[in-house]
């Protein structure tokens, strides 16, 4: 039976989906909220160390710095008040802009679907190169995850979790459970009993531009040959040539 548990840098997970540094995770009650819903990890957007409050700052950086402590950065694009950002769409059946937080929004970063052909990229990127210089590193994908299928593709790339962050403004914590769902239901139609089966599997099939030409050239020569010496008239049948040909349509 296939199985979504997995060890990451010695830590146990029930699953490998953390949710992403931003608002879904700004603070212990939220936190406490994901794990009771099922998600294998949160990661803060920032820790304080002390009892000092934890304050959001815009910037031209993007993200967030909190006092006291962490100051670590958030996972968005150009900041807000910098004039930069992205607005992902706006619900036709509400009419408001998207993701709403008590009904209203604000230009975010550079996120959800629009990113994910760039984030998957990145993410094949770093892997081969955990694969040829850094052995037994891990790697946490993001960038556009909503469902278990973007999550399968993203490990399918390198990745040893998955995060989620605007999914969660989308859809709420509890769909941590669809997405489990779904992830399970690839594994099991695959026949993969555990992540590492399946990670990193996709990484065999990048090749450069120029080899895909040459192999594409090859293929096309190959199949030009093979129809110019199958015999198409009557009048080219001789001896052996029918039970040659019959052979080769059979695949023997």
């Amino acid at each position: 039976m296939s199985t979504l548990e997995t060890t990451v840098d010695g830590l146990k997970m029930k699953n490998p989906f953390v949710i992403g540094s931003g608002p879904p995770g700004t603070n212990i009650r939220v936190i406490n909220r994901a794990f009771k819903e099922g998600w294998g990890g949160v990661i803060a957007k920032t820790i304080s160390l002390d009892c000092s409050k934890v304050v959001n700052v815009g910037g031209g950086g993007g993200g967030a710095r909190g006092r006291g402590g962490g100051g670590r950065r958030g996972g968005g694009g150009v900041g807000e008040e910098g004039g930069g950002g992205e607005v992902m769409g706006v619900d036709l059946k509400t009419l408001r802009p998207m993701p709403t937080v008590e009904g209203y929004t604000t230009p975010g970063g550079y996120s959800s679907r629009a990113v994910k052909p760039i984030a998957l990229r990145m993410v094949m990127e770093i892997a081969q190169m955990i694969r040829k210089d850094f052995p037994g590193r891990t790697l946490s994908a993001i960038g556009g995850v909503e469902t278990g299928h973007d999550a399968a593709e993203f490990i399918l790339m390198g990745g040893d979790t998955v995060q989620v962050c605007t999914g969660v403004m989308k859809f709420g914590y509890g769909h941590v459970q669809k997405m489990c769902d779904e992830l399970l239901e690839f594994m099991e139609e695959k026949g993969f009993e555990s992540i590492e089966d399946f990670k990193g599997h996709a990484l065999d099939y990048f090749t450069t531009h120029a080899e895909l030409v040459r192999m594409q050239t090859e293929r096309k020569a190959a199949e030009k040959a093979a129809k110019e010496s199958m015999l198409v008239k009557d009048s080219q049948w001789d001896g052996d040539d029918f039970v040659k040909q019959s052979n080769e349509l059979a695949g023997n």
